[in-house]
C-alpha cells in the first residue's frame, strides 16, 4: 500500500476521524502539550486513534489545530 495515499478512518458513531499519513508531519499537537488529547491520539498503542476516549466536540477542537491537515473529521449521516 502506498502510504502517501493511505487513508484511515476512526468513527465514535457521531463523527469519523480522518487520518492521512502521508501528510502528517509529526507535530505532535494531537498528543503531547497543553490541551492535547492523549486519550485518543496515542502513537504508542495500535490503534492510536481511540475516538471514543473524549467528547466529539473536543476532537473536533483537538483535529482543528492539526497544521498539516493529516487529521480531518466528518459528520456521521443519520
Amino acid at each position: 500500500m502506498d502510504k502517501q495515499n493511505l487513508t484511515k478512518h476512526y468513527t465514535n458513531g457521531e463523527i469519523t476521524i480522518v487520518w492521512k499519513p502521508g501528510m502528517c508531519t509529526h507535530s505532535t499537537k494531537c498528543w503531547k502539550g497543553i490541551g492535547a488529547l492523549p486519550e485518543v491520539f496515542n502513537p504508542a498503542e495500535r490503534p492510536w486513534i481511540k475516538p471514543e476516549g473524549a467528547s466529539s466536540e473536543r476532537i473536533i477542537e483537538q483535529i482543528e489545530m492539526c497544521p498539516s491537515k493529516a487529521l480531518t473529521w466528518k459528520k456521521n449521516e443519520g
